[in-house]
């Protein structure tokens, strides 16, 4: 059996200080207590292995974890200025006519009123119209079955985001 070579991405992320980890990890989720996590799992032998400490991570995430973890996610239809992957991850509003963008916004301020915070969903692929019809369904939910959604929505972010980071080749 051959071993396949390390991503270069994952080589790196093996290699660095724990200080400037900390500073790549948080980029991905900002929850301390995930990228502690992470950080104490480290090195990493194959990507599948990152993936599954993130998994374990997120299961073990209390309820101001994920509150700070929230925190650094902008609202859907409003990427943060001068971030590629807020801009890159909420394409699907980025063509979204101004009466979507209105009625985004306005179910945006109705389940931040309800939950006391923003709207999650892993919106890689999805159009304005679906992240719309998420959050009208969403709304409905109680508390505790919207914490576990976000949870399970931040979990496939942050697999998203580690995947692009464990790719990224040295000269990026």
């Amino acid at each position: 059996m051959t071993s396949t070579p390390t991503p270069p991405g994952l080589a790196r992320l093996n290699a660095l200080e724990d200080q400037a980890v900390h500073a790549v990890l948080y980029e991905v989720c900002a929850s301390t207590a995930w990228v502690k996590r992470l950080l104490a799992a480290r090195p990493y032998a194959i990507p599948e292995d990152l993936y599954a400490a993130s998994d374990a991570a997120m299961a073990e995430l209390t309820t101001a974890d994920l509150a700070e973890a929230m925190a650094g996610h902008p609202p859907i239809g409003r990427p943060k200025p001068g971030d590629p992957a807020s801009a890159r991850e909420q394409r699907g509003m980025a063509g979204a006519s101004e009466e979507l963008r209105a009625e985004m916004l306005e179910l945006n301020l109705a389940y931040q009123e309800r939950f006391g915070h923003v709207f999650l969903i892993c919106a890689t692929g999805l159009t304005g119209q679906q992240m719309r019809d998420a959050v009208k369904e969403r709304i409905g939910n109680s508390p505790e079955q919207e914490r576990e959604i976000v949870r399970t929505e931040l979990g496939k972010i942050n697999r998203i985001r580690l995947a692009r980071l464990v790719a990224e080749q040295d000269d990026d």
